[in-house]
C-alpha cells in the first residue's frame, strides 16, 4: 500500500561492511585438479617401459657385442648402400607414374581414364613379391622383345635377360607396384585444391600446364606430402623383398650372414631393425621439413622446428621455478 504525500519514509540504511584484513585480499594460488587416472597411467607405462629398457639391457639372449660388431661391417653398409639405391630410384620413378597415373585418371578422356583406373585396380591387388618373382621369371616368357609395327616388322629386338640384371627387375618392380599407391595420393591432393583456384587461374587464361605445375601442384603438395612420405616409409621396408630376386639388399646380406653364421641370428636382425628405423626416420625428418615449407601462407604461423620446442620448454620451465621460489 503506496504512503500519502508527505508522509515520512523511514529507510532501512545497510549495516556498514566490516573491516577485511588486507591479508584475505591478497590473490591466492589456484591449485590444478587432480586426476589421480592419469597418474596412475604414466606410472603404469614407465615401469612397463623401464622394465622393456632393463631386459633388452640386461638379456645375454641378444648379444648385444654380436651387434657392435656386425653394425658397420662392410658387408652390411654394402647391403645398406644397395638398399638406399634401390628405394631412391624406386621412390622417384614411382612418384613420376603415379603423377601420371593421377592426370589419366582425371583427364576427360575415356581411354585414358579407363586404363589408369585398371593398372591401379590390378597393381593394388597383387601382392608385391609375385610382381617381382613374375619379373625375375619374365625371360623364361619372353626371350627378346622388340619395337616395331604392330602385327608387322619389327624395327630392332634385344635380350630382355641381358638387359634385365637383379636391380633393374628390383627397381622396375617396386616402381609398378609404388606408381599404383602414388596415384591415388596424388590424385587425392589435386582433388584436395579448391575448385575456385582452378577457376581462377583459367580467368587468367593461363595455360593449362602452367595452372598445374605453377598453381594447383603447390598446393596440392600439401596434402600429397604427408600421405606419399608414408609411402616411402612403406617402400623402405618393402626394399627388404628384393632378396627374393637374388639382390642382396640391407635384410638379404643379415639372411646371408645368419645362415653362415647361426649363432648371430638375432644380432644381425637388430642390425636390420636399427638401420631400418634410422632410414624411416632421416625419412621422417624430410617429411616435417618439407611440410612445414609448403605451409606457408596456409597457416598463420609455422610449426615450430624441435629446436624451437627445446627453447621453449626451457624458457617456460625457468619460468615456472620463478614463479615457485617467490611463492
Amino acid at each position: 500500500m503506496s504512503e500519502p504525500p508527505g508522509a515520512a519514509v523511514s529507510v532501512t540504511e545497510a549495516p556498514p561492511q566490516a573491516h577485511v584484513p588486507s591479508k584475505q585480499l591478497t590473490a591466492q594460488r589456484v591449485l590444478p585438479l587432480r586426476r589421480p587416472g592419469r597418474l596412475l597411467a604414466t606410472v603404469v607405462v614407465l615401469v612397463l617401459a623401464a622394465q622393456f629398457v632393463h631386459g633388452l639391457a640386461t638379456n645375454p639372449f641378444y648379444q648385444w657385442d654380436r651387434f657392435g660388431y656386425w653394425f658397420l661391417r662392410p658387408t652390411v653398409l654394402d647391403g645398406l648402400l644397395i638398399t638406399l639405391e634401390v628405394t631412391a630410384y624406386s621412390a622417384a620413378l614411382g612418384l613420376l607414374g603415379g603423377i601420371l597415373l593421377a592426370l589419366a585418371r582425371l583427364s576427360k578422356s575415356p581411354v585414358l581414364r579407363a586404363v589408369s583406373w585398371t593398372y591401379v585396380w590390378a597393381l593394388r591387388s597383387i601382392p608385391l613379391i609375385v610382381v617381382l618373382l613374375f619379373l625375375y621369371n619374365f625371360s623364361a616368357l619372353y626371350k627378346t622383345l622388340s619395337v616395331g609395327v604392330p602385327f608387322g616388322p619389327a624395327f630392332f629386338s634385344f635380350d630382355e635377360s641381358r638387359l634385365a640384371t637383379d636391380m633393374v627387375i628390383a627397381v622396375i618392380g617396386l616402381s609398378l607396384n609404388e606408381a599404383a599407391y602414388a596415384a591415388e595420393v596424388v590424385r587425392g591432393g589435386i582433388l584436395f585444391v579448391d575448385q575456385g583456384q582452378h577457376e581462377a587461374a583459367a580467368a587468367l587464361g593461363l595455360p593449362k600446364g602452367y595452372q598445374f605445375r605453377r598453381i594447383v601442384f603447390p598446393q596440392a603438395l600439401r596434402s600429397i606430402t604427408p600421405n606419399y612420405v608414408n609411402q616411402l616409409i612403406g617402400l623402405v621396408k618393402s626394399t627388404s623383398l628384393v632378396f627374393y630376386v637374388s639382390l642382396l639388399d640391407l635384410f638379404g646380406t643379415v639372411q646371408s650372414m645368419g645362415a653362415t653364421y647361426p649363432g648371430d641370428v638375432v644380432p644381425l636382425l637388430l642390425v636390420a631393425t636399427v638401420w631400418y628405423r634410422i632410414l624411416t626416420s632421416a625419412v621422417s625428418v624430410v617429411q616435417f621439413y618439407v611440410e612445414r615449407y609448403y605451409a606457408r601462407g596456409a597457416t598463420r604461423a609455422l610449426p615450430p622446428t624441435p629446436l624451437q620446442k627445446l627453447r621453449t620448454g626451457l624458457t617456460d620451465l625457468r619460468a615456472r621455478v620463478r614463479r615457485e621460489a617467490a611463492v
